[in-house]
C-alpha cells in the first residue's frame, strides 16, 4: 500500500512540475525548439511514468527503511534543500561542487576524491549548459562583474 501512496504523491509532484516548467516565460517573444522548460518537462513526464508504474506495479514486501537507512536518506534531503537554498546566492559550481561531494562521501568515496569529481562534474555542467545549450545557470560566487 505504501507504494501506492508515495506513487500518487510522486504523480502529483510530477504534474506540479511540469505545469510549473509550461509557465516560464519565452525567451525573446519567440518559441523555441529548446529552451528553459525543456529538462524540466522531460524529468516531470519520466516521473509522472516512474510514478504511474509504481503505483500499477507495487512491491509485494516493501518495507520502510529504519536505522541508518533512515539517517541517510534523511541526510539526502537536509543536503538537496539545502542546495536549492544556496544555488543563487553561491551559484552552480559552487552549490554543486558541495551538495554532490557530500552525497558522494555519504555513499562511501574518499573525501578529496569526492569533491574533485563534484567539482569537475559542476564545472562541466556549467559550460555545457552555459555555452553549449546556452541556458544560463547562475554564476553566484563566480560571477566577472
Amino acid at each position: 500500500m505504501s507504494d501506492r501512496i508515495f506513487g500518487l504523491l510522486m504523480l502529483a509532484l510530477a504534474v506540479a512540475y511540469g505545469w510549473g516548467a509550461q509557465q516560464f516565460p519565452v525567451p525573446f517573444g519567440e518559441a523555441e525548439a529548446v529552451g528553459p522548460e525543456t529538462f524540466p518537462i522531460l524529468l516531470s513526464v519520466l516521473l509522472g511514468f516512474c510514478s504511474l508504474y509504481m503505483m500499477l506495479r507495487p512491491d509485494p514486501d516493501n518495507g520502510w527503511p529504519v536505522g541508518r537507512t533512515l539517517t541517510e536518506m534523511v541526510v539526502v534531503l537536509i543536503v538537496l534543500l539545502a542546495y536549492t537554498a544556496i544555488l543563487e546566492e553561491l551559484g552552480f559550481v559552487i552549490s554543486t561542487t558541495l551538495a554532490v561531494g557530500i552525497l558522494c562521501w555519504r555513499m562511501g568515496a574518499r573525501l578529496k576524491s569526492a569533491f574533485l569529481v563534484a567539482f569537475l562534474g559542476g564545472v562541466v555542467v556549467y559550460l555545457l549548459f552555459n555555452f553549449v545549450l546556452e541556458l544560463p545557470l547562475p554564476a553566484g560566487l563566480l560571477e566577472v562583474v
